[in-house]
């Protein structure tokens, strides 16, 4: 038994010839993210520094116009910087941050739940009336609308906007962090080797 263990775990480590498709799945799947995040804030800038500054109904930061030119900034920068695979573990930092901060500041208070679930784990009080509402409305459409046209595309959900995507993308970030953009298709990859290059070539003189 711990030989056919052992052997297996050998035909598992052969795999990691292709290790480098996993970095490469995470910045592909991150990119489009933090470039429309990025665009979104960019295309409504008025609004999205009236709601970094507003404490009201926003997140109340202090010196909203620069907070929200360094966020959409930083997105937009940290997509492109992704795709490429050049300087990877340096953006995954503030990218990731961004996320924290996010989920904190905006998701946390409506608890894990992307979307509303009336039952589970991650269920809460919240979700649970969200699909309360949601029940009735669907009744309204059957009564009074072409249901069946209505989701022909898709199901009627109620955001909960919760901290599950946000924490997601952070994982993902923190992974990059820690190991870089992958070997040969990121741009880090080759620059490093290139150096290494140079640098072996001078200590042998």
């Amino acid at each position: 038994m711990i030989d056919f263990l052992n052997k297996s775990y050998d035909y598992l480590d052969l795999t990691r010839a292709l290790d480098f498709f996993g970095p490469l799945a995470l910045r592909l799947y991150l990119f489009p993210i933090m470039w429309m995040a990025g665009m979104r804030k960019v295309a409504s800038f008025e609004d999205t520094v009236a709601w970094f500054g507003n404490a009201e109904w926003g997140l109340g930061l202090p010196l909203p116009t620069l907070m929200a030119g360094l966020v959409s900034g930083t997105e937009i920068l940290g997509a492109v910087f992704l795709l490429l695979g050049f300087a990877v573990r340096w953006i995954s930092i503030p990218l990731f941050i961004i996320m924290i901060v996010a989920a904190y500041t905006v998701h946390l208070p409506n608890g894990w739940l992307a979307v509303s679930e009336g039952s589970g784990w991650f269920a809460t009080e919240r979700t649970v009336a969200a699909i309360e509402r949601l029940s009735r409305a669907k009744e309204i459409l059957h009564q009074y609308s072409n249901y069946e046209w209505l989701t022909e595309k898709g199901s009627f959900v109620v955001l909960n906007n919760g901290v599950e995507f946000a924490v997601t993308y952070a994982i993902m970030l923190l992974m990059l962090i820690f190991v870089g953009g992958g070997r040969y298709l990121s741009v880090d990859y080759w620059i490093a080797k290139k150096f290494r290059y140079q640098a072996s070539m001078y200590t042998r003189f």
